[in-house]
């Protein structure tokens, strides 16, 4: 697995402390010092089944400023996939990559069906 997360960020180190505490192997990645490419969102976004717009951190400061709640339903996937890989402080974390799944965000109860 892949734990893509913000040191900073407190939701991260409640689900790097989750993954710890039931013992499950992951490569850290912190995504301020490696942003996921377009490629890698491509893929995450199409495994992942959900609406390419759950990957951006809507609570974020960038996000805010760049007033991307208005502009987003008119872009085109391509223009999200290539906004969300210029910045990592864009993507919604922490992100958890698995062979066949990916989990935005840490919602524990999803995470313990799935991982447990």
């Amino acid at each position: 697995m892949i734990f893509i997360c913000y040191p900073k960020c407190t939701t991260c180190k409640k689900a790097q402390a989750w993954l710890d505490s039931k013992g499950l192997e992951y490569t850290l990645r912190n995504i301020k010092e490696e942003n996921p490419t377009a490629t890698e969102l491509s893929l995450w976004h199409s495994k992942s089944g959900k609406e390419l717009r759950k990957f951006f951190n809507t609570s974020g400061l960038l996000y805010k400023s760049m007033e991307l709640k208005n502009k987003l339903p008119a872009m085109s996937e391509e223009e999200m996939l290539s906004l969300l890989s210029s910045d990592g402080m864009l993507v919604k974390r922490p992100l958890l990559i698995t062979d066949d799944k990916v989990f935005i965000g840490f919602k524990e109860s999803e995470w313990e069906e799935i991982l447990t």
